[in-house]
């Protein structure tokens, strides 16, 4: 897309039609060769009874194939019987009811953009969702055409001995020249996203399971050889999410085999192709000594979440692109409740409300805001967003705590019988649920419509003598691109009142409790008009009130909490998720006492800080009841980029050094306690995932971080200690990021030595190296740039490869404001250079890194000039694809 061009279009939900053709059957013949693969087609197509005719005959889609030949019932047509352009195949001519075969060849070794059918170094692979699949041969692509599959791949045998797809193997065997060949059959119809195809020389481990009925499913996990002994972790998670979602939502798996592929270059985390699994490494191989807790926890979330999609997502699939969130933000919530079962509930909610609080809803104050079902877009591979995902499954967790969940699951299992086999909405979905709980949900369903992040602002007035508190909540949301004005949302609003003894019981005047979702002491308020007050009665003190308890509800919450009511939540509070934000907003509110200090020119660097903090801490370290998991998670101050968020304008150099001095006053403070506990850590235990054992981890690290920033001595020498003796990547890479990180005399040396010895001793794991880079790329030294540059020339960087982009451009860019926002705009310029170069290789890519640009507009006048002129230096190239084109100019309005 040239600057000078017109801009592409977009493609708008209003103008959904149904498809005026389908495809009952699709037979594929792949012939994998050295240079190119060779793909027929032959599909059964009939035209849709539901659909009046256009008279515009059949338009397939189609890209970057080279045309063989055309038939229509084993007739070849000539080149005046169709149209071929670089998008589309169409025959103006197209018959009611015909067989048509297409042969067309591809060029997999080439094709740098990961989409379609693509080689992963010696594996060939796909990936078809959105569109890749007209990258493969001429098809209606779309989530709504849905057809049975039957897929034949040949090979030479030697080199790709392993062939699959989806669906059932039918037929396999030697075909001519040392190749052979291996049959697939889906019986269960799916759009053309869902398929795919692995070919290589890999290995697997395989097992089985027995679903509620009886029947024994084959599990097969391939791998490439040197990866088989980090496979076990995936296969158990894979056996629990099936388990749990047969006893949780009655859901059984209905294939006789259930595979996964790990692939290396890959430009998402794993993808729920029907039967056949593919996974980005990074999702599914782990072990103690290669992966950290966090990749653990990561790996069962994902393999629970693809697993989960056979049923929210290909069982029944969107009717179009607009429904994302319809398959994604269900998947969400249910593989966030399933690893909360695996886990701890708490720590997976802060988990998943710090990421929803910090990204999401930047992205919905951004040039890119959009509903959770968008109305309109230029490419689609732009909408896989934090929005469609994290805030899709918010939604559904409003609707689960708004039914309970008896009457949740009574909803979905009317959703999944309803529409089994189908391509569906949104509205199918919540009306599933009316028709179980007899609730109308109409107003909620602006959750699906309007953009952007709505603020609740909660007053509250105690009357002593009448013994009632009286809460009024007032809702706005403020405008967002082509959304100026909104109405009011249905927000369920979890509570509770606390008194000087605990939690206090409720009592709401006019209004008897729900059975559903309310007890003694917690009710769940919905608001639905832009300001209403409930009256509590009959209560012995004036409460505190636990607001929006478990996040009941995406929104921004204003409450004007005294420091020492957010003392009595952290210490007294049922809810774990408003213990942790208690923590976190007394936090917020010392950081900014310091700003304050930083911006009127004051030494931080014996600043004094509010002894509240301090004291709450104390508490939090001494008391040996609480869950290790929550008091690592309270102690852990807010990020940068969730500091920047309270702000109007981001000041990234003030939150920076303020949020370091309340850090090492604290260390300073609770010097005594971080360090009996980091000496109280056995670190010879052996490594056990489990949630125990990850929250005696996380608390042992998060008192290291906070004893590394009183730059001593003997604290440089026992991080390099427990980096030499750890026995898992979790204790390992957590002392490798405070060396890198320090800035202590004397931990250069250390800092050196240890950099190169873990290189020098996973340099053949990959993922680890991903690890190596991302820790380099995230320090907050000055020189971190120049430690970048030099990086992008190390052997350990494949600058076309997804996860090292990431490690390294993406983990600069994203996770270190300090030196990305360098006031001479290199850190601009260097995220620019990459995404003019990946522009052309790979844009779905090129667009993601764009982010960090989108939000220029929160940032001082200087920081603002310098990232508008790379926003419109990238516009300018001629070549620009549209997916970076969308982003770009939409940051630029």
């Amino acid at each position: 897309m040239s600057a000078r061009d017109a801009q592409p279009k977009a493609i708008q939900l209003k103008d959904y039609r149904p498809p005026e053709y389908l495809i009952d059957r699709t037979e594929l013949h792949f012939d994998l060769g050295a240079d190119k693969t060779r793909v027929t087609s032959t599909l059964t197509l009939r035209r849709n009874p539901d659909v009046t005719p256009t008279g515009k005959g059949l338009t397939l889609h189609g890209q970057e194939i080279e045309l063989v030949s055309v038939s229509i019932d084993g007739r070849t047509l000539s080149d005046n019987d169709y149209r071929l352009d670089d998008e589309t195949l169409t025959l103006p001519e197209a018959p009611e009811q015909f067989e048509l075969t297409t042969v067309g060849d591809i060029d997999p070794k080439n094709n740098t953009s990961l989409e379609g059918l693509y080689r992963s170094r010696t594996m060939y692979c796909t990936q078809c969702e959105a569109e890749g699949f007209r990258k493969i041969t001429w098809y209606l692509d779309r989530p709504d055409v849905m057809s049975e599959f039957f897929t034949t791949v040949v090979a030479d045998e030697k080199q790709f001995p392993v062939l699959l797809s989806n669906g059932n193997l039918i037929e396999q065997g030697s075909a001519d020249n040392g190749r052979h060949f291996a049959t697939w059959h889906d019986p269960h119809k799916k759009p053309a996203y869902l398929f795919a195809l692995v070919a290589g020389n890999l290995e697997h481990i395989e097992d089985t399971f027995t679903t509620m009925s009886g029947r024994d499913v084959t599990l097969k996990i391939f791998v490439e050889a040197k990866d088989l002994d980090k496979c076990g972790h995936a296969m158990t998670s894979l056996k629990n999410a099936m388990r749990w979602d047969e006893e949780q939502y009655g859901r059984e798996y209905d294939l006789d085999i259930f595979m996964i592929v790990a692939v290396d270059d890959f430009n998402m985390g794993a993808m729920e192709n029907k039967g056949l699994n593919i996974f980005n490494t990074a999702c599914v191989l782990a072990k103690p000594e290669t992966t950290t807790d966090a990749g653990f926890q990561r790996v069962e979330g994902v393999v629970a979440h693809e697993y989960f999609h056979n049923w929210s997502g290909n069982r029944v699939t969107c009717r179009d692109w607009f429904q994302l969130s319809l398959k994604e933000g269900f998947t969400v919530y249910r593989d966030a409740t399933f690893s909360a079962d695996m886990g701890s509930p708490t720590f997976k909610r802060v988990e998943d409300v710090s990421m929803l609080r910090t990204l999401q809803f930047a992205e919905d104050a951004g040039p890119m805001a959009h509903p959770v079902r968008p109305d309109s877009y230029i490419e689609i591979s732009n909408f896989y967003t934090l929005t469609i995902y994290e805030k899709g499954n918010e939604v559904v967790r409003m609707l689960a705590n708004l039914l309970g969940p008896e009457l949740f699951r009574k909803g979905t299992d009317l959703y999944f019988e309803r529409h089994d086999g189908q391509a569906v909405t949104t509205e199918d979905f919540v009306a599933a649920l009316e028709a179980v709980s007899g609730r109308d949900l109409t107003q909620f369903k602006r959750w699906y419509d309007q953009a952007g992040t709505p603020k609740l602002t909660v007053t509250d007035r105690w009357d002593e003598d009448a013994g009632e508190y009286h809460l009024t909540i007032a809702q706005t949301c403020p405008p967002t691109p082509g959304q100026p004005e909104k109405q009011p949302f249905h927000i369920p609003v979890a509570m509770g009142l606390l008194g000087s003894a605990g939690s206090l019981p409720l009592k709401i005047k006019g209004q008897a409790p729900n059975p559903e979702t309310d007890d003694n002491t917690h009710t769940v308020l919905e608001l639905t008009e832009a300001e209403h007050t409930f009256v509590f009665e009959q209560l012995p003190e004036k409460p505190v009130p636990s607001l929006l308890r478990g996040f009941s509800a995406p929104v921004k919450l204003y409450y004007g909490y005294s420091r020492d009511d957010l003392m009595r939540l952290m210490s007294g509070d049922s809810d774990g998720f408003c213990r942790w934000d208690a923590s976190q907003q007394l936090a917020i509110e010392v950081i900014e006492d310091v700003m304050v200090a930083y911006q009127k020119g004051e030494d931080l660097s014996g600043i004094t800080i509010d002894g509240r903090l301090i004291e709450a801490n104390r508490l939090l370290l001494q008391d040996d009841s609480l869950d290790k998991a929550m008091v690592a998670l309270m102690l852990s101050l807010p990020s940068e980029a969730y500091l920047g968020e309270q702000q109007d304008e981001i000041q990234v150099e003030a939150i920076h050094h303020s949020r370091a001095a309340v850090k090492r006053a604290l260390a300073e403070a609770l010097k005594p306690e971080l360090t009996q506990i980091y000496r109280a850590y056995d670190h010879g235990k052996p490594y056990r995932p489990t949630a125990d054992d990850i929250a005696e981890r996380s608390l042992k690290n998060a008192a290291l971080s906070y004893l590394m920033t009183l730059n001593e001595p003997e604290m440089i020498e026992a991080c390099e200690q427990q980096y030499r003796q750890a026995n898992n990547m979790t204790d390992a890479i957590a002392a490798v990021g405070e060396l890198v990180n320090s800035q202590a005399s004397g931990a250069e040396t250390v800092r050196e030595q240890v950099l190169a010895d873990f290189y020098q001793t996973w340099k053949d794991e990959p993922l680890v190296v991903d690890q190596w880079l991302r820790v380099q790329a995230t320090s907050s030294r000055s020189n971190t740039l120049d430690v970048v540059h030099e990086l992008e020339q190390h052997p350990a960087f494949e600058p076309n490869n997804p996860n090292k982009i990431r490690a390294l451009v993406g983990a600069f860019t994203n996770a270190n404001p300090i030196n990305f926002h360098r006031a001479d705009g290199a850190g601009y310029r260097f995220l620019g250079d990459q995404i003019l170069r990946l522009n052309s290789v790979n844009p779905q890519i090129a667009a993601r890194l764009v982010t960090p640009f989108t939000r220029w507009k929160r940032y001082p006048k200087a920081q603002q000039e310098l990232m508008h002129a790379e926003l419109e230096r990238i516009k300018a190239e001629p070549k620009l694809s549209k997916d970076v084109y969308e982003v770009v100019s939409k940051s630029l309005v």
